[in-house]
């Protein structure tokens, strides 16, 4: 099996990112993600991982942890790489990051209408816990 090499993500990387998350779909018209990608590099940038295959970006998963919970956002692996195990090699370094920081529990999020990642996380051990999402911006992009 073909292993990613896996680092944090470096400035140069944003257009191969953000085109990778136009083409995975989680792209919305309220989230800037050269924004998001410059918020994150100012709060633990080394948690903003990419994934590379023969020095191309095929993945990417976006960490975080406020000290009672870690998060997982924006993950993504190029559509013609897809079920060779890479989205799961980028949750297990996040995983392995937020760990070694103390992180207790992941959380993230899922669309209703996603079924596909909701059975790839279930397959990972996370599980639908009983809450409800809210959110409110302060900021509009």
């Amino acid at each position: 099996m073909t292993t990613l090499d896996i680092r944090p993500f470096r400035p140069e990387d944003e257009a191969a990112v953000i085109r990778l998350w136009r083409d995975c779909d989680l792209l919305r018209p309220h989230n800037d993600p050269r924004r998001d990608i410059a918020r994150k590099l100012a709060v633990q940038p080394d948690l903003l991982l990419v994934g590379l295959l023969d020095g191309a970006i095929v993945a990417v998963v976006m960490a975080g942890y406020e000290g009672h919970r870690g998060w997982l956002n924006y993950l993504a692996v190029a559509p013609g790489h897809r079920r060779r195990g890479f989205g799961r090699e980028m949750v297990a370094e996040a995983e392995r990051r937020l760990l070694a920081l103390g992180c207790p529990k992941i959380n993230l999020q899922v669309r209703h209408s996603n079924a596909r990642a909701m059975e790839f996380y279930r397959r990972l051990g996370f599980q639908v816990d009983e809450v409800a999402s809210m959110g409110k911006r302060l900021i509009e992009d």
